[in-house]
């Protein structure tokens, strides 16, 4: 199994920043894409920002040059720096990663974090 820590959620108002980490941990042979994902109150949950593992990223249109997705391989950690927040970024943001279970095989499995809230307030 894979287990995802997340932190740095937190209440903000509007025009500021949030740091959001994910540390994956437990057994797996290799992490294949990780990011992040949302869900705004009372809507369905929508993809942030993911990033694979040779940094090919991809952002949702409505946080392009706002928010930063980044990984660091060796710790099996990702970060999502939001900055510029809006009201409208108010969300339960959850961790996501697709790892390898094992060597011999090329099927990943995806994995949740349990998610940590974001609120901006206007």
């Amino acid at each position: 199994q894979v287990q995802l820590a997340e932190s740095g959620g937190g209440l903000v108002q509007a025009g500021g920043s949030l740091r959001l980490s994910c540390a994956a941990s437990g057994n797996f042979f290799r992490i294949n894409a990780m990011g992040w994902y949302r869900q705004p109150p009372g809507k369905q949950r929508e993809l942030v920002a993911t990033i694979n593992d040779i940094s090919n990223i991809v952002y949702a249109d409505s946080v392009k040059g706002r928010f930063t997705i980044s990984r660091d391989s060796e710790k099996n950690t990702v970060y999502l720096e939001m900055t510029s927040l809006k009201p409208e970024d108010t969300a339960v943001y959850s961790c996501y990663t697709s790892a390898r279970r094992w060597a011999h095989t090329y099927t990943a499995y995806p994995y949740w974090g349990q998610g940590t809230q974001v609120t901006v307030s206007s």
